[in-house]
């Protein structure tokens, strides 16, 4: 009599969900897809989400998602320590891609001179800050989810493939915004000279705002394929200041999309 084979059941993938500086949206996101919450500590083993978990203990981890970017020394400490115990590391939403809003002044003034606004002329005796900076900046990420905040089908298309250790690259963030307003036949705001950043920004947004007659304000960050100089042209063509065209492009473009800008204005 043949001896009954029994199939090895794998793991379930060691996850952990962490935030940095940032109002926590994108791991909000994530609990309010409450018919599927459940599943997604069903489909993974989370062991550390402060915001959903009791009893969070730091191993060794199969997937990290982060939220929020790294404005002081401890954080960034601690984001080396958690890279080096992760499998895998996902930079979820623009803190934790391109930097967030809070980067938005970055090269346009002292970091120093704003922190000094905010806390008085007292200079930080517990924690070290500085500017904020993306995940990228300090360690390798292996996969980022855009938006301020994520959008929850999206992250749980990505959770679902993540834990079963399949590619999650999400094509939209290739295509700007302009995409999705002609899937949704919507009439261009850009030629009622209303300031949109939708030529700019990547699509996953379904065309949101200007669905509903208000400009982009490029919330997904910029996409892969765009035209900056272009879009910054057509908007000094249409009357609107150097520094309105500045202010719009940096408030989610991030660090490195804010040189750009600054360059590009200058000329």
């Amino acid at each position: 009599m043949k001896e009954k084979h029994t199939p090895e059941i794998s793991p379930k993938p060691r996850v952990g969900f962490y935030n940095f500086s940032g109002c926590s949206g994108c791991l909000l996101t994530i609990l309010n897809c409450e018919d599927e919450i459940l599943d997604v500590f069903e489909a993974g083993q989370v062991v550390s989400f402060l915001m959903a978990n009791r009893g969070n203990v730091e191993k060794n981890l199969d997937i990290a998602f982060i939220d929020g970017s790294v404005t002081t020394k401890e954080q960034e400490e601690f984001l080396l320590d958690i890279r080096k115990r992760a499998k895998k590391l996902v930079a979820l939403g623009n803190c934790a891609s391109l930097g967030g809003l809070q980067a938005m002044e970055t090269g346009r003034s002292q970091f120093a001179r704003r922190y000094q606004k905010v806390y008085g002329k007292t200079s930080p005796t517990i924690i070290k800050a500085f500017e904020s900076k993306p995940l990228d900046a300090f360690v390798k990420v292996d996969c980022s989810q855009m938006g301020c905040p994520i959008d929850g089908k999206q992250f749980l298309f990505a959770y679902a493939r993540l834990v079963r250790d399949l590619p999650t690259e999400l094509s939209l963030s290739k295509v700007p915004v302009c995409t999705e307003c002609k899937w949704r036949e919507n009439q261009c705001l850009l030629l009622n000279d209303e300031l949109c950043l939708g030529p700019v920004t990547a699509a996953g947004c379904n065309a949101r705002c200007p669905s509903n007659n208000t400009g982009c304000i490029g919330c997904f960050g910029p996409a892969d394929e765009q035209n900056l100089t272009s879009e910054i042209n057509l908007l000094k063509s249409k009357k609107f200041s150097k520094e309105t065209i500045e202010r719009k492009l940096r408030l989610f473009g991030g660090t490195r999309f804010a040189e750009q800008v600054k360059k590009l204005l200058r000329k």
